[in-house]
């Protein structure tokens, strides 16, 4: 199994700085890098403090100075705020960066309110059509010379400049319907997706479209299918509280921007009224608590057996949904203490 971490920066008012809110992010990052994750991985959003990343890109070429063993990819590039030829560019000089460590996320774009003032106003789910047609087209450019003509863009003969490090940097889709899946895997991406804070029945039904989808595909069998969910792993099991009420604090913030129904005021979502939310079961402690990556190392290895025993092979982890900086830091030092040993123990083994 294969262990990869997403890293973004946050906050939720302005009494931490954004030095300090980047010096924790670096620091994550350097004890996920020594901790043994395969890939460590940041968003690209705008205009929203709960996740800052206007450009992946540079901040993975920042922390590409501080690491030596994960590779480093965005999760994800959003298709629709992006030209071709300026993203194959930025993603090869990044992938020259890095050292050709690059990995490259897109998907559609998440939030309406971020469509409103990045793409013009654009439906939310119109997002997909510039995935689409941007992924085959940046695939080209990395090639050589290439004219594209499209439904979204249309440009004459060009090669991207400079070329990646990597012939062609690894490519991913985060996806959770069949349709992309198949789209992914017919243009020779990798999927990346997440249960949210759905049950174990939904990661079953994740798994169940990825292989109908790698079937379909035929000669898909390199491809891999990675799993984000929210995490928290401890020793003291007072931790648990704090990592429950973080979700639901999270969840509240991100609320209006999921619905495009509240008010954003210098970057900071307001938070809906927990009434609001209650009595849904994605806001349930007991719900939290057995959906997410929660608990001691033990209870996660347990829970992550049963990722794999289900067809599993990579999870994505977030440790930066509002828990306190320490507790982030732990949960990556406990995996890199004892989860990812037990499985590579275990894959040795096998």
């Amino acid at each position: 199994m294969k262990f990869s971490i997403v890293v973004n920066m946050a906050r939720f008012d302005t009494t931490k700085s954004m030095e300090e809110v980047a010096a924790e992010a670096l620091e994550l990052v350097k004890i996920a890098d020594q901790a043994g994750f395969d890939i460590i991985w940041t968003a690209e959003h705008h205009t929203i403090e709960l996740t800052i990343s206007p450009n992946p890109f540079q901040l993975l070429a920042h922390w590409a100075n501080h690491t030596q063993n994960a590779r480093l990819g965005t999760a994800v590039v959003a298709a629709p705020y992006w030209h071709p030829i300026r993203l194959a560019g930025e993603a090869a000089m990044c992938d020259i960066l890095t050292g050709g460590r690059l990995e490259l996320g897109l998907g559609r774009g998440a939030y309406q309110y971020e469509f409103d003032r990045m793409a013009g106003g654009m439906p939310q789910g119109e997002g997909g059509r510039y995935l689409r047609e941007i992924i085959p087209a940046v695939q080209r450019l990395w090639e050589g010379d290439y004219a594209h003509v499209g439904e979204l863009w249309n440009f004459p003969s060009v090669a991207c400049v400079p070329k990646p490090i990597q012939k062609a940097p690894p490519m991913w889709v985060a996806a959770r319907d069949q349709n992309t899946f198949e789209f992914a895997l017919s243009n020779n991406c990798n999927v990346m997706s997440t249960a949210l804070r759905k049950d174990f029945g939904e990661v079953e039904d994740l798994i169940s479209k990825f292989d109908a989808a790698r079937a379909a595909a035929g000669n898909a069998a390199h491809l891999a299918h990675a799993t984000l969910r929210v995490c928290c792993v401890y020793d003291d099991p007072g931790v648990l509280e704090t990592a429950v009420k973080s979700a639901i604090n999270f969840g509240r913030n991100f609320e209006n921007l999921f619905k495009n129904s509240g008010s954003v005021t210098n970057g900071f979502p307001e938070p809906v009224d927990f009434d609001t939310v209650a009595a849904r079961g994605e806001y349930q402690p007991e719900n939290l608590r057995d959906n997410l990556l929660f608990g001691t190392p033990d209870e996660v290895i347990e829970k992550l057996e049963r990722y794999q025993t289900a067809g599993i092979d990579h999870i994505m982890i977030g440790p930066t949904f509002g828990l306190p900086h320490q507790d982030a830091a732990r949960t990556i030092e406990l995996f890199g203490e004892r989860i990812i040993p037990h499985f590579k123990t275990k894959d040795l083994a096998a």
